[in-house]
């Protein structure tokens, strides 16, 4: 007699970069009978702007479970999902917990799974900035080290594991979710009536590299103000950003427009049109490669190599001469924008979901 064994899987997410990236998995586990997804959004962003208004343009459903931790020090914040976390983990005892991206409930969900002896599965796994004064770096180094699955969207992801001593068998390249999710919104995002410029420079900025230290944010927003003397700069600004930008006693001419943050669909709308992006957002350095709008990367590195080799990025740094260099250099076409990256093709998930399926302890 044959049984049918459903496998239970917590689906986490916490931040807004994490929500475009669990959509598609919750998709396409709907359409997979044995496989039961439970979606957990441990709060760690939590207000209408950065986190509800995600969830309704991408169609993700309400959670099933809300930890509600909110925001505090990494230290605070990693703690209370923790204890939080673990408490779910009790009661629903899965047999898998999926994390995707590398904010603090990636890493903190990992280590309590790992603890509670439950297999661990990250979704964009093995991405390395060699940046470890970056928060997110350490994220991502503990979370690759504790799990079961690692699903990579590069082959350098790949070879970056493989040097950490991480068992071959446990790596999988299925391609990036990010784009499964781009490509299945992209048209409705452009039907949006959205009011814009003709030609306009797109820009987002929150790490705290850049905008908690005066003499970093201060030549950033120089160069903006620079760029929108050819053209309006349009800038959704991150809340973060803003108080700095307040409390450090700088300013923004007219010509750069700040905004509150968007919805995916309303930035998408506006990204897919931008004659250029500045941000600081590695999610965004892979949106503008399938695009093809040219981007300048306020960074000294990225852990998204493959955005460069084979897409639009250009590491620019928060340097105002390089960014100005970079940004003449795009107005007189001399950018090479290149094809999309290998499984950057919208099935990301599916291949996840057909793994997970076949993963048994």
């Amino acid at each position: 007699m044959l049984v049918n064994i459903t496998m239970k899987v917590l689906n986490v997410v916490g931040a807004r970069p994490n929500f475009m990236k669990i959509a598609p998995i919750v998709d396409q586990m709907k359409l997979t009978p044995d496989l039961t997804g439970v979606l957990v959004h441990t709060g760690q962003h939590y207000d209408e702007g950065m986190s509800d208004v995600f969830f309704r343009d991408l169609g993700i459903p309400v959670p099933d479970i809300h930890l509600g931790v909110g925001s505090g020090t990494h230290a605070e914040q990693t703690a209370r999902i923790m204890v939080e976390f673990e408490k779910v983990c009790l009661s629903e005892k899965p047999d898998l917990v999926v994390v995707v991206g590398d904010v603090n409930s990636t890493m903190a969900c990992a280590i309590v799974a790992a603890k509670l002896l439950i297999p661990v599965a990250h979704v964009e796994a093995g991405l390395r900035s060699f940046d470890r004064a970056m928060p997110e770096e350490i994220n991502r180094l503990v979370t690759d080290s504790l799990a079961d699955l690692l699903f990579t969207t590069s082959r350098d992801a790949d070879e970056n594991l493989k040097r950490e001593g991480v068992d071959p068998s446990k790596i999988h390249f299925v391609g990036n979710v990010m784009i499964d999710t781009l490509l299945k919104h992209r048209e409705k995002a452009a039907a949006l009536r959205i009011e814009k410029p003709k030609q306009y420079a797109l820009v987002t900025l929150h790490r705290p590299s850049n905008v908690d230290d005066p003499k970093v944010l201060g030549p950033i927003l120089q160069a903006l103000e620079e760029i929108s003397r050819t053209m309006p700069v349009l800038f959704p600004i991150h809340p973060r950003t803003q108080k700095r930008v307040r409390d450090f006693g700088l300013s923004l001419n007219n010509g750069v427009r700040t905004m509150e943050p968007l919805g995916y669909l309303e930035f998408l709308n506006l990204e897919s049109s931008a004659t250029v992006v500045l941000t600081d957002s590695g999610g965004l350095q892979e949106e503008t490669t399938i695009l093809g709008v040219p981007c300048l990367t306020l960074r000294h590195n990225t852990e998204r190599p493959v955005t460069i080799t084979h897409g639009t990025n250009i590491i620019v740094g928060p340097d105002e001469g390089r960014i100005l260099h970079a940004f003449r250099r795009i107005m007189m076409g001399d950018w090479k924008p290149s094809g999309p990256p290998e499984l950057w093709d919208g099935c990301a998930a599916s291949r996840i979901v057909r793994i997970i399926r076949e993963f048994r302890r």
